[in-house]
């Protein structure tokens, strides 16, 4: 008994070690012929002799085969390729191709039809180009003849080398192993004008074999003078395309910025202690700032305490938010358009406008009908956007980066490396604008475009210096005229994104109220002897403070004028010290510190209110990168 149980167990033991090893995919014979013209093509047939159990060879295998190649020079170049023939089993199959990461793949079989079990014999003939390698004295082929992609182990590797009639080798090498790897198991035989490489060993998954021929100068036809240029275009037509595309999208937007999106020159900046006439705070920031920046909150906020100041509102300052109430004072037809569409949106005496989290739509609805207001009556008068030029601009650089992607054949980690210059581009172009306009005043027109297009032209190129560099390091990216495409496509959205933002001018009204206004900001932030200095300047008074906060407010410049107004309250009589407006309920300690920090925050306050956009589902761009399957590099294959 303890004998039959001893032989069950050891047929058991048996049968669990051959049964996987029979389901086992491999491929046991891996063959290649490449036949070398005399002009230097080659003509390769690869019969792949698989075993399929209807695990990842279902269908058929598949090939994957790069498309470029380093010359001898470590340039990257385009190389022919051209499939002939795919057969299985001694009949035509049928086979259609991908492009992948850097290279295309083959798939034998179809999607319809599964495989019998059993091994079967797969047969690739295809032809190639620009594969031998053109030294000063001597002519070499290179060939990886499986690849080190491979999903399944190899158990016999083998090649055959035809030469043109007649020719024979000087030298000849053989590489095993993984990617990398000097590994020499393999045999070498040289009959005639054929070169033979058989293996020694079984090869694991991501293991192959590499053989080099290398020839006597004139066996092979040099490529001629005119094919030289022919391949030379090839492998840089992208990056003639994107150079000359932007080269020509500079020239257009440079054009057009001499045309009409260069600033009037700026008159003579002298101080003054009144605001331009017929412009309100809101106005003053909408010319100041060319448009309404952060939502136009700011213009509401000096809108509202210019109200204030004239009696048709009062502003309640509570801890987390603030109450606008209508006074009995009734509305003149003389108000600014912006300051009458604020009343009408409080509504009658005695009504109020709420503003703090819980009335948040009502308040994004005012500033709406706000802004709206102010720039239907007043948009194109003292700024042009100047958007049919832009809009051009926009469709020439379209069409150079289609034709570029299209001509250019880009794999799938160019097209990232794009997307990630693209991003930087708009980054360093718009923080370099907004750079430029803070040191905008004081200093020439030509100046500050030159200042704004070296800032970012300048950090647009660090980042792509130590992208490239790390692209070097990592992806082995080397001596491609493709980056250099990359790199233009790059620049040219940081010059549209970079006119985008510079193309607009002030007209020349605009231009005149601008100079206006800064001699109004001169005025409101110099220190208070300077101020007291200067020449038919009114006397500080509560009254002339009150008229121009709304103006600083607007300005952004309210902490300096109101600390000015604290100090003269601080040397002016008790009866002025004790000084409090009617217009504002709130606590405060200091003046300077409550009023300046309250018209400061003010706009923040309200823009703080607004009830945040829905968010939509994420972009399919995020997350990981990669390719499909494991094709570029050396190539290789598998079973689907």
């Amino acid at each position: 008994m303890k004998t039959m149980f001893a032989r069950l167990l050891g047929l058991c033991l048996l049968l669990a070690w051959v049964l996987p090893a029979s389901a086992e995919e491999f491929i046991s014979s891996y063959h290649s012929i490449v036949d070398v013209a005399k002009d230097g093509t080659l003509t390769v047939t690869e019969a792949i002799t698989a075993r399929a159990e209807g695990d990842r060879i279902k269908r058929g295998i598949f090939r994957d085969f790069p498309l470029y190649a380093l010359d001898k020079d470590g340039n990257r170049t385009k190389v022919g390729f051209k499939v002939l023939s795919v057969e299985r089993d001694g009949a035509p199959e049928d086979w259609h191709t991908e492009n992948i990461d850097g290279g295309i793949r083959i798939f034998t079989g179809n999607a319809d039809r599964i495989l019998p079990t059993g091994e079967h014999i797969f047969q690739i003939t295809y032809t190639t180009d620009r594969q031998i390698r053109y030294f000063d004295s001597y002519d070499e082929l290179t060939w990886n003849v499986t690849g080190n992609g491979w999903q399944f182990p190899m158990r016999e590797i083998s090649a055959t080398i035809s030469l043109p009639e007649g020719a024979r080798p000087s030298d000849t090498a053989v590489f095993t192993g993984q990617l990398g790897a000097t590994g020499k198991d393999a045999r070498i035989l040289t009959e005639g004008n054929d070169v033979f490489f058989a293996s020694t060993r079984p090869f694991y998954p991501g293991e192959g074999m590499t053989v080099a021929v290398k020839l006597p100068k004139g066996v092979l036809d040099a490529p001629s003078a005119s094919q030289q240029r022919e391949w030379w275009l090839r492998d840089r037509l992208a990056l003639i395309i994107a150079g000359l595309g932007l080269l020509i999208v500079l020239a257009y937007y440079y054009r057009a910025w001499v045309t009409v999106g260069r600033d009037p020159a700026a008159g003579v900046i002298v101080p003054r202690w009144h605001p331009p006439e017929g412009l309100s705070p809101a106005l003053v920031n909408y010319v100041d700032g060319r448009g309404f920046a952060d939502g136009g909150w700011t213009a509401l906020s000096a809108t509202a305490l210019d109200l204030a100041v004239k009696g048709f509102v009062t502003i309640e300052d509570l801890k987390n938010g603030l109450i606008i109430r209508r006074t009995e004072k009734k509305i003149e037809n003389s108000l600014p358009v912006g300051q009458r569409t604020l009343l009408s949106s409080i509504g009658a005496p005695g009504n109020s406008l709420t503003i703090d989290k819980a009335n948040g739509e009502t308040v994004q609805k005012v500033g709406s009908d706000f802004r709206s207001s102010i720039e239907k009556e007043h948009r194109g008068k003292y700024y042009r956007s100047n958007s049919g030029y832009i809009v051009g601009g926009l469709v020439l650089s379209f069409g150079v980066i289609v034709a570029t992607l299209i001509f250019g054949s880009f794999d799938e980690g160019d097209i990232g490396t794009i997307i990630s210059l693209s991003m930087a581009a708009v980054f360093f172009a718009v923080s370099a604008t907004i750079y430029g306009k803070q040191r905008r005043r004081g200093r020439g027109v030509l100046s500050r475009l030159g200042g704004i297009v070296f800032m970012a032209i300048s950090g647009f190129l660090i980042f792509s210096l130590i992208a490239g560099v790390v692209g070097r390091i990592f992806f082995d990216h080397v001596h491609d005229a493709n980056t250099l495409a990359v790199v233009a496509l790059g620049l040219i959205v940081l010059l549209n994104v970079l006119f985008v933002l510079v193309m607009g001018a002030p007209t020349p009204l605009g231009r005149q109220l601008m100079d206006a206004i800064e001699g109004l900001r001169l005025y409101l932030t110099v220190a208070e002897k300077d101020r007291m200095n200067m020449q038919g300047a009114p006397q500080m008074s509560p009254q002339h403070f009150e008229t121009l906060l709304p103006y600083a407010v607007a300005l952004g410049v309210e902490k300096p004028w109101s600390k000015a107004f604290e100090t003269w309250l601080a040397a002016a009589s008790a009866g002025a010290a004790a000084y409090a407006p009617t217009w504002y309920n709130g606590n405060y300690n200091s003046f300077g510190d409550r009023i300046g920090g309250f018209s400061s925050s003010m706009a923040s306050t309200i823009a703080s209110t607004i009830p945040a956009p829905s968010s939509s589902s994420s972009s399919s761009f995020s997350g990981g990168g990669g390719s499909s399957g494991s094709g570029g590099g050396g190539g290789g294959g598998g079973g689907w």
